[in-house]
C-alpha cells in the first residue's frame, strides 16, 4: 500500500485540488480508476493495531516487587510444609492479578471505538451517476455528497455547499456547528478554523454540500487522533509508582533482616538448617501478606463511593490518581459550561440590557430599559420567527431540534413573554431566504394581516446587517438615524464578554410582496438590535473551581472555542491569570521546552488541536505535575491516555473518549470532577493508614525473631503463628480502615508530591516506635511467663495474644494519623468496632480450642495473664496518642515561627 502524505489542502482552491487529484468536480473518478487507488492506498478504515495477548496482560500483572515478594513467601511457605499458608498466600496474587486483569483490559478498546465512528456509508459521484458505496470503499479523488444528518465519510476539500453547517465539536471542541466557506483558508489556521474542509466523522446539522476526498483512512484527521492513541505513553498512576518503589525497600530490607539474622546465628554456632529457618520465619513475618488485598478492597470501596457521587472508574488505581492530582486540565463545553447556547446580553434603542439568572428554566429576566420598548420585542420577536429550529419540550427536558444559536434566541423570547405558536399564527411564514454562508444573514417573509404592509425579517452578521440599513428603531417604534459608531462600540463591548453577536433588522414591503428577492434584501433595513450569547458556566463549576483552588490544584481550560469566549468563560468561573490566553496557533510555534515553561503560567488554552492537547498534557508533566484531563470528543483521547487520570463525559463524550479514560462522569459535570477528587484523598488517606497500622506487626514480628536470635534463645512467636497474626489480623482489623469516613478539611490542603516516599519521616518513626512496643511487650511477657513457671507453648500463646491485642488498639489510634481518636470518636467507625470483636473471638478460639492447639502449638492461658496483655496493650494506645500529641504541638510552634518570620 502507498504512503499518502497530502499537502495541507485547506490552502488550495477546489479547482486546484481537483488538478492534483485528477477527478472532475463535475464527474468524478471512474469506476476502474477507484479500484486501482483503492489498491494504492488501502480502504478508507482505520488500522486495528496488535496489542498484547491475554495471557501476556494477565503475567504482566504480576511483576510488581510486592506481588513477586508474596510468590517467593508463598514458595518458601510451601517448602517448610505449611500448605494451606502457602495457598492462601498464592490465592491473593492470583485474585488481585485476574481484578487488575479484567479492570485494564477494557481500555484496549479504544482503538476499536474510533474505527467505529467512520460512517458506515456515503452518497459518492462515480462516472457522472450518484451511487451509494460502503465508506470504506472511498479514496482521494473520489466526490463525496453531504446532507443534513450525514456523517461524514472522510477528509474532504469542499467544491460546492448550500448553507452547510457541521458539527465539529468532537473533532475540534468547536462549541457550535460551523459555517462552511469555499474559500480557501491560509496555512497557519488551526483545524478548527479550516471553514473550506469537512473532516471524517463529523456531523452535517444543516444544508447540503459536495468536496473531493483529499485524506481516507488512517491519514485522516481522525485516523491521526487515532495513531496518537496508540502511541501516547501508558502511564503507571501515581499510588502504583509509589508502592513499587515502597516494595523494593520493603523487599530489600526484608531480605538484609534475614541474611543478618542467619549470618548471626552462624556467627554465635548455630546450625546452618536452624538459621535458615530461623530466617525462613523472620521473612514470613516481615512480608505483610495482607497489603495487596487490602489495597483492592480499599480501592474497590472508593470505586463503590464514587459510582455514588457520578463518577465511574474503569482502571482501578484511577480510583486515588485524581485525589492526588495537582493539575486539572478541563474541556470548556458541557462540562465547565452548561452546554447550552444562551443569550446573555440584548442591545436596541440604545439600551444594553443583560439577561440574568437561568433562561432555560424560566428563572431568568432581562433587565428594564426607559419607556415603551418597540425595538426590543421586535428584536426578540425577530430571533424567534426568523429561525428554522425548535424546542421540543420544557424544563430539564426540553430538547433542541437544529441549531443551539437559535435555540437561544428562541428562549430569550420566551423569556420575554413572546408565545412561538402566537407569534406564528399572528404573523404566518410566507418565504424564506435560509442563511447562506457567503451572504451571512438569513431573512423571512412574514403576513402582518388586515391587508397591511407585509414584514422582512433579517438576523445575521453584524456588519452585514448594519451595511444593509439606512435607519434604527427607536424605543417607542419610530425610525430615526441609525448610530453606527454607537452599535459598533457595543459590539465591541459584547464581543469583549466573548459573546457571539447577532444582529436583527426589519422591513415593511407592500402587501403585495409573496417572494423574497435579492432586491428587496440588498438594503433599506431597519436596525432594531443585537442578542450577544455564549454558552454560560455551570454554577457548580464555579464552586468546583474555587475548591480545587482551596486544595492547591490547578484549574486549566483547553478548548477548541475561539480566545474571547474561552477567556469570558475563564473570568466568570474564577480562573487564575484568566486573560492571558494561550492559542493554538501560538502553541505550533513554541518548543516542548518553551511550552513547558509556558503551561505555567497560563490557565487558558483556545483553538487548540488535537495533537496540541497531548503536547499540553505532556509538558505539564514534565514539570512534575499529576495531570487529570478531562474530553468528550474523539480528538481528546491522545490526551486523556497519556494523561495521570483521564475523565471523559458519560452523555455526551464519545465512545473513543470513554475508552481511553480511566474515569466516566455520568453527569458531565466538573463539579462531580471534585466530588470524586475528594472521595479519591480519602482513598489515599484510608490506604496509608492501612499501611501504617499493619507495617509495625512485620517490623515487630521480624524483631522479635531477629532478638530471639542475637540472644540465642527460642523463638518466642512461631512462623506458623506468625501466619496466624499476619492473615487474621489483616482480614479482620486492617481491612476495616477501607470503610473509614474522610476526615473533615481534606480538601483544603495541597495535593501530595508524588515524588516523596509513600511514608513520611513522621510516619517511618511512628513505625519504629510501635515495631519497638511490640518487640518489648511480647517478648517482656513471654520472658515473664516462662519465669512465672509455665510452659513455652503458654508463653507464646501470650506473646501472640499480646500481638494481636495491641494490634487492635493501634488500629483505632490509626482512624486519624494526626488528629486525636477522641476528636475523631472513638467509634465512629462501626466497621473497627465490628472487626476487634471478631478478632477478639477468634482469639479465644486460638487460646482455648483444642483444634487450634495441634495446629497453631497455641495453649490455654489464665486471667491474670489476660490483664498483663491488656495493660500492654492500653499502655501502647496512650503512648501512640501521647505521640501525635507532640507532633500536633511541635506542628503549631513551628507554623508560629514560620509566621513571625513571614511578618518580619
Amino acid at each position: 500500500m502507498d504512503t499518502y502524505s497530502p499537502p495541507d489542502w485547506h490552502t488550495l482552491g477546489a479547482f486546484e485540488v481537483c488538478e492534483i487529484l485528477k477527478t472532475s468536480a463535475d464527474v468524478g473518478l471512474d469506476a476502474v480508476e477507484a479500484e486501482r487507488r483503492i489498491e494504492a492506498y488501502g480502504p478508507n478504515v482505520l488500522t486495528r493495531r496488535k496489542g498484547k495477548s491475554a495471557l501476556v496482560r494477565f503475567l504482566l500483572q504480576l511483576r510488581q516487587p510486592l506481588v513477586l515478594l508474596l510468590v517467593a513467601a508463598g514458595v518458601v511457605t510451601f517448602a517448610i510444609g505449611e500448605t494451606v499458608d502457602a495457598a492462601v498466600i498464592l490465592g491473593i496474587v492470583i485474585i488481585n492479578a485476574v481484578v487488575g486483569y479484567l479492570q485494564e483490559s477494557k481500555a484496549l478498546g479504544a482503538l476499536e471505538a474510533l474505527a467505529g465512528s467512520m460512517t458506515t456509508e456515503a452518497l459518492v459521484l462515480r462516472s457522472g451517476r450518484t451511487l451509494r458505496l460502503p465508506a470504506e470503499r472511498l479514496v482521494p479523488g473520489d466526490v463525496a455528497l453531504l446532507r443534513s444528518g450525514d456523517k461524514v465519510p472522510a477528509d474532504l476539500r469542499l467544491l460546492s455547499i448550500k448553507g452547510l453547517r457541521v458539527d465539529e465539536s468532537a473533532l475540534t471542541g468547536e462549541s457550535v456547528p460551523v459555517e462552511k466557506r469555499l474559500g480557501a483558508v491560509p496555512a497557519e489556521a488551526v483545524l478548527a478554523d479550516r471553514t473550506d474542509m469537512a473532516y471524517a466523522s463529523t456531523l452535517v446539522v444543516f444544508g447540503q454540500g459536495a468536496g473531493v476526498v483529499v485524506a481516507s483512512g488512517d491519514v485522516t484527521e481522525i485516523g491521526r487522533i487515532a495513531t496518537m492513541t496508540a502511541e501516547a505513553d501508558e502511564l503507571a498512576t501515581p499510588l502504583t509508582r509509589e508502592i513499587v518503589r515502597f516494595s523494593r525497600v520493603l523487599m530489600l530490607a526484608i531480605v538484609f533482616l534475614s541474611v543478618l539474622t542467619f549470618a548471626v546465628g552462624m556467627l554465635r554456632g548455630e546450625t546452618a538448617s536452624d538459621m535458615f529457618m530461623a530466617a525462613v520465619a523472620l521473612a514470613v513475618g516481615a512480608i505483610p501478606e495482607g497489603l495487596p488485598a487490602a489495597v483492592t478492597v480499599i480501592l474497590a470501596i472508593g470505586v463503590s463511593r464514587m459510582a455514588a457521587r457520578g463518577a465511574i472508574i474503569r482502571k482501578l488505581p484511577a480510583v486515588e490518581t485524581l485525589g492526588g492530582a495537582s493539575v486539572i486540565c478541563s474541556d470548556k463545553t458541557g462540562t465547565l459550561t452548561q452546554n447550552r447556547m444562551t443569550v446573555r446580553r440584548i442591545y436596541a434603542a440604545g439600551t444594553s440590557r443583560d439577561v440574568t439568572g437561568n433562561v432555560t428554566d424560566g428563572t431568568g429576566g432581562i433587565g428594564g430599559g426607559p419607556g415603551p420598548d418597540a425595538a426590543l420585542r421586535m428584536t426578540l420577536l425577530t430571533g424567534l420567527l426568523c429561525n428554522d429550529s425548535r424546542i421540543e419540550g420544557i424544563g430539564a427536558e426540553a430538547r433542541v431540534v437544529g441549531d443551539p444559536t437559535e435555540a437561544a434566541l428562541i428562549t430569550a423570547a420566551r423569556t420575554a413573554g413572546l408565545d412561538p405558536a402566537e407569534a406564528a399564527r399572528e404573523t404566518p411564514l410566507l418565504d424564506t431566504q435560509p442563511f447562506d454562508s457567503e451572504l451571512q444573514f438569513m431573512a423571512t417573509l412574514h403576513d402582518q394581516g388586515h391587508g397591511g404592509p407585509r414584514l422582512i425579517l433579517v438576523k445575521g452578521s453584524a456588519e452585514v446587517v448594519l451595511d444593509r440599513s439606512e435607519a434604527a428603531m427607536a424605543a417607542d417604534g419610530r425610525r430615526v438615524p441609525l448610530d453606527r459608531a454607537a452599535v459598533e462600540a457595543e459590539i465591541g463591548r459584547m464581543g469583549g464578554l466573548g459573546l457571539r453577536i447577532l444582529a436583527m433588522a426589519v422591513k415593511e414591503v407592500p402587501a403585495d410582496v409573496s417572494d423574497l428577492t435579492p432586491d428587496l434584501l440588498a438594503g433599506g433595513l431597519v436596525f432594531t438590535g443585537l442578542e450577544g450569547m455564549l454558552d454560560p458556566p455551570r454554577p457548580e463549576a464555579v464552586a468546583a473551581v474555587a475548591a480545587f483552588h482551596r486544595a492547591g490544584v490547578e484549574v486549566k481550560m483547553i478548548t477548541g472555542d475561539h480566545a474571547a469566549t474561552a477567556t469570558a468563560i475563564a473570568r466568570q468561573l474564577g480562573l487564575d491569570r484568566p486573560d492571558g490566553a494561550l492559542t493554538g496557533a501560538a502553541i505550533a510555534r513554541l518548543s516542548d521546552k518553551d511550552l513547558a515553561r509556558a503551561v505555567g503560567e497560563v490557565a487558558v488554552f483556545a483553538r487548540v488541536a488535537p495533537d496540541q492537547k497531548l503536547r499540553l498534557v505532556k509538558a505539564l508533566q514534565s514539570r512534575g505535575k499529576v495531570v487529570a484531563m478531562t474530553g468528550d470528543g474523539g480528538n481528546d483521547a491522545p490526551a486523556l491516555k497519556q494523561a495521570d487520570i483521564g475523565v471523559a463525559m458519560g452523555l455526551g463524550g464519545t465512545e473513543a473518549a470513554k475508552e481511553a479514560a480511566d474515569m466516566i462522569l455520568t453527569d458531565d459535570n466538573f463539579a462531580t470532577i471534585e466530588a470524586a477528587a475528594e472521595e479519591g484523598r480519602g482513598v489515599y488517606d484510608n490506604l496509608i493508614k492501612f499501611i501504617v497500622w499493619t507495617l509495625p506487626t512485620n517490623l515487630g514480628e521480624g524483631l522479635v525473631i531477629l532478638a530471639a536470635v542475637l540472644f540465642g534463645l527460642p523463638l518466642p512467636i512461631l512462623p506458623v503463628q506468625i501466619l496466624w497474626i499476619n492473615m487474621t489480623t489483616a482480614g479482620c482489623l486492617g481491612l476495616m480502615l477501607a470503610f473509614e469516613p474522610k476526615e473533615s478539611g481534606i480538601m483544603d490542603r495541597p495535593p501530595r508530591d508524588p515524588d516523596h516516599p509513600i511514608l513520611d519521616t513522621a510516619m517511618v518513626g511512628r513505625l519504629a516506635m510501635v515495631g519497638a512496643l511490640l518487640l518489648a511487650a511480647s517478648f517482656g511477657l513471654y520472658e515473664w511467663e516462662l519465669a512465672l513457671g509455665a510452659d513455652r507453648a503458654v508463653a507464646r500463646t501470650v506473646a501472640v495474644n499480646t500481638f494481636v491485642c495491641i494490634e487492635a488498639v493501634y488500629l483505632f489510634n490509626c482512624r486519624s494519623l494526626s488528629q486525636s481518636i477522641f476528636r475523631q470518636g472513638l467509634f465512629g467507625n462501626g466497621w473497627i468496632v465490628s472487626g476487634a470483636l471478631l478478632m477478639l473471638a477468634l482469639q479465644l478460639g486460638f487460646t482455648y480450642a483444642p483444634l487450634m492447639h495441634r495446629l497453631f502449638g497455641a495453649a490455654p492461658i489464665g486471667m491474670a495473664s489476660w490483664l498483663r496483655i491488656g495493660a500492654a496493650a492500653l499502655a501502647a494506645f496512650v503512648l501512640v496518642e501521647l505521640e501525635k500529641a507532640v507532633r500536633r504541638r511541635c506542628g503549631r510552634a513551628a507554623g508560629k515561627g514560620d509566621e513571625a518570620r513571614g511578618r518580619t
